[in-house]
């Protein structure tokens, strides 16, 4: 039977955006400790990006999965997802400065870099996962477009230090894959993750 609604393990307006995109009512269920929640993030010696994507949002689902167990909510289905940007073999994460921001994107101009999104359903003691890869080309881009675009804020909490939807989409060349990955959820395979254990529409 199709429950009325999910909860979002997620603080990103991006995601909840997506969601009501295709419909998908939802709560949000996040982490009150932010360290935690970035605790969870942090790469492996020698991790490879999609073993480190699946791993990150298998434990942000599990984690997710214990504070409801644990509270007085709604029993519902909870999605959660992270991103990573890959430059050859480095994975790009989130910027922790200006300064980190403007060498990520200046890595990754006139350059092909990866975004995988791996989202995840967890249902019943059970989680079910799925991987979306997708390829990115930046043109060139020059040192004062670049300090301009940090300067204005939208790199911060970003993985690759830019949102394809923002600003940053006049960079892009070209794109191989899916377009909501790259924003942070793969609505292709959230909605078959949806469909296939009956949840939602």
């Amino acid at each position: 039977m199709p429950t009325d609604f999910v909860y979002l393990a997620s603080k990103s307006p991006r995601r909840a955006e997506l969601l009501r995109q295709i419909g998908v009512r939802f709560e949000l269920l996040l982490e009150p400790d932010e360290h935690a929640a970035e605790a969870l993030e942090h790469t492996r010696p020698g991790e490879a990006p999609a073993a480190y994507v699946v791993r990150v949002t298998l434990a942000k689902a599990q984690a997710a999965a214990a504070r409801l167990a644990a509270s007085a909510l709604p029993n519902a289905p909870i999605l959660a997802a992270d991103t990573t940007v890959v430059l050859g073999s480095r994975m790009l994460g989130k910027p922790a400065s200006a300064a980190e921001a403007s060498a990520m994107l200046t890595a990754l101009a006139g350059r092909t870099h990866s975004v995988l999104t791996a989202v995840a359903l967890a249902r019943g003691g059970h989680i079910r996962h799925l991987l979306s890869r997708s390829r990115v080309r930046f043109g060139r881009i020059t040192a004062t477009e670049i300090a301009r675009y940090v300067a204005g804020g939208e790199p911060m909490d970003k993985a690759g230090a830019y949102a394809v939807q923002g600003e940053a989409a006049r960079f892009i060349r070209r794109i191989d894959g899916s377009y909501s990955g790259i924003m942070g959820l793969p609505l292709y395979e959230t909605a078959r993750l949806l469909r296939d254990t009956g949840t939602g529409r």
